[in-house]
């Protein structure tokens, strides 16, 4: 059970880990979409979120401070999901697609991230 544990913690850590480093790789362009989008303090949005995802997807993956992480990536999943893919306020039909789609995703990572944190709800620092 603790291989497959730690596999879980790999592979769902490390698409937040992946994503944290992406918002840094292509701030720029993260960026212009954020503004796009009406985010305030675009850029440090961006910069902020990285952080929360990386420190949040690494905080998983090694199993350290996990409700911290959990917690950041909680934050970090509603605010993206009803701020920056809120699909409702797109009028053309392939934007309202695309943006529904990354946000049912965004939600149902949200929903595992909520039960993970159920989990832990008794260990503030609890080490996997």
């Amino acid at each position: 059970m603790d291989t497959i544990l730690l596999i879980g913690r790999i592979l769902f850590g490390g698409y937040f880990v992946l994503m944290g480093i992406n918002h840094f790789r292509k701030s720029k362009m993260l960026t212009g979409y954020s503004k796009s989008k009406g985010i305030p303090f675009a850029r440090l949005s961006v910069i902020v979120s990285g952080l929360f995802l990386l420190f949040g997807g690494l905080g998983i993956v090694l199993g350290v401070y996990v409700k911290i992480a959990l917690l950041l990536i909680v934050i970090f999943l509603i605010l993206a999901s009803f701020l920056v893919h809120n699909f409702w306020r797109e009028s053309d039909s392939e934007s309202r697609a695309s943006e529904m789609q990354s946000f049912l995703k965004n939600i149902a990572l949200l929903g595992a991230t909520i039960m993970l944190y159920a989990l832990f709800a008794n260990d503030w620092l609890y080490t996997l």
